[in-house]
């Protein structure tokens, strides 16, 4: 055989192994594009169907028995099925059955709503599906300039930095974790925590449970949490803290940090923070304010005066899933020292090294803030919703909020049979069935706990509970941009009802 034609034939046998090559490799898009997007319109009209017609839905109810054994018992798929047919499963196991925060009368623990405009940032997100570490890509310049936005309705200092996190307590995790180091007074970092005196941290009693979670998380031990007794109006009692600051300095511990609360969990209520500053300052202790959901009051003229002082912490975190009304999950850490927040988490390997040009000109600076690498592109959906809503809409909703949720404490104090467990401060309203007035506490909480239940389990409401002072409440805590003022007036209509056959059955 000639030369040429050797050639040629290698040629042929080399492309017919290609070909097979080729034909083997797998890809996880789609076969057919085309029915594809077809499948993509549909969810998305589903969707607004959907979403559109959530008051016409229950507000909650139980998955059947069958639908759970459906989801439990399902084998572990190891042949693919169809797009379509995965997509009909999510349609009747998982959408009908969710805890129901979406709905226009959910008002259960603090949780917000969602937006569709919101939903569809977050198909977009994932689309891209941008490795949020930093780098030189917008979503990095969006993430940072949505801080800043931040920061600035927030009023904190120039050169304040930030970071998107999953939620609340990761927030104030990363934020304890900075207070830590700051003020530690030697190197946590590299020495660790054994051998020097004991770390003291401030809180309240109402404080959230994520306090005593990120002390046993840091290391500091849940022990070493004080919690200082509160007023009548359930704030830090601000002479009790002093005291117990000063009595642990003398007991030879090191106080490194106090914990405000702009809104506790139980009753919304507020700290004097301008007053805790104040103390950090005099005692050299990092201020780090617990926002959640009632830092953004700073969102509204009209009510921002209520959470005077968040602008004084030296870390403060919140939730833009609850009262900004995005979907899960989005919170926001902000520190007012730079360095002090870069100091806390900064890392440095080969394999990431930074450089002046290409994909890591910009460095992982996200990644030097906080404990993740690897984060999604959660920005997208609040620098979306900010342009397209616009600054003053969201504030508008909060006040809206605040009106409904004030319409509610007026409409239990007029009941006779209602009873307000404490003050308003903000879009939290605490109330019980008491009835004629007869009865002992026990038989009231007992009562009270089936009342929320059984709103719950009625499908008309999501309502939560709690204890204030041993008495049990029903907790309605709004921050549903979907209600509207003829809600509450139902819930205190249902309560009564449901309150009045509850005194006729139960024992006493």
């Amino acid at each position: 055989m000639k030369i040429a034609e050797e050639i040629a034939v290698s040629r042929v046998e080399k492309e017919a192994g290609n070909a097979e090559q080729t034909k083997a490799e797998q890809t996880l898009d789609p076969e057919r594009w085309e029915a594809f997007r077809a499948l993509a319109h549909r969810m998305v009209d589903d969707m607004v169907d959907h979403t559109s017609g959530l008051r016409e839905q229950p507000a909650w109810q139980q998955p059947p028995v069958d639908v759970k054994q459906a989801i439990r018992n399902e084998p572990l798929p190891m042949e693919g099925q169809s797009a379509e047919q995965v997509y009909d499963d999510y349609l009747k196991l998982v959408q009908p059955y969710t805890n129901g925060n979406r709905h226009p009368r959910a008002w259960g623990w603090v949780r917000g709503n969602g937006t569709p405009l919101a939903a569809m940032a977050e198909m977009l997100s994932a689309s891209i599906n941008a490795h949020l570490g930093g780098g030189e890509q917008s979503p990095t310049y969006v993430e940072e300039r949505c801080l800043q936005w931040l920061a600035e309705v927030m009023e904190m200092p120039a050169g304040t930095t930030g970071i998107l996190v999953s939620g609340g307590t990761m927030a104030n995790l990363l934020g304890l974790a900075v207070a830590r180091d700051a003020r530690a007074g030697f190197d946590v970092r590299q020495e660790g925590l054994a051998g020097h005196e004991r770390l003291t941290v401030y809180a309240s009693s109402e404080t959230h449970m994520w306090a005593r979670k990120s002390m046993d998380v840091l290391g500091m031990g849940a022990e070493q949490l004080r919690e200082i007794p509160v007023d009548d109006d359930f704030r830090v009692d601000v002479d009790r803290l002093r005291a117990q600051i000063r009595e642990d300095r003398t007991a030879g511990m090191r106080p490194i940090a106090v914990i405000g609360n702009a809104g506790t969990v139980n009753s919304g209520a507020v700290d004097d923070l301008p007053a805790l500053a104040a103390l950090c300052r005099e005692e050299n202790l990092w201020l780090h304010v617990d926002g959640a959901f009632g830092a953004l009051l700073k969102l509204s003229d009209r009510y921002a005066s209520l959470v005077r002082g968040v602008e004084l912490a030296d870390s403060l975190a919140f939730d833009l899933h609850k009262w900004m009304y995005l979907p899960f999950e989005i919170g926001c850490l902000l520190v007012a020292d730079a360095a002090a927040h870069r100091a806390a988490f900064a890392s440095t390997a080969s394999y990431l090294e930074g450089n002046k040009r290409g994909v890591l000109a910009t460095g992982l600076y996200f990644s030097d803030r906080g404990i993740e690498l690897t984060r999604g592109f959660k920005a997208l959906k609040l620098w979306m919703s900010l342009k397209a809503h616009g600054l003053r809409a969201f504030a508008a909703q909060i006040e809206q909020n605040m009106e409904q949720a004030q319409f509610l404490e007026e409409r239990a104090a007029q009941e006779p049979a209602l009873e307000l467990l404490t003050p308003r401060t903000m879009n939290v309203v605490c109330f019980r069935y008491r009835g004629d007035g007869g009865r002992d506490e026990a038989f009231c909480n007992a009562l009270n706990r089936e009342l929320v239940i059984r709103l719950q389990e009625s499908g008309e409401f999501v309502v939560s509970g709690t204890e204030l002072g041993g008495r049990y409440a029903l907790r309605v805590a709004n921050t549903n941009h979907r209600s509207r003022m003829q809600d509450f007036e139902d819930l205190v209509q249902a309560t009564l009802r449901i309150g009045r056959e509850l005194d006729g059955v139960m024992k006493v």
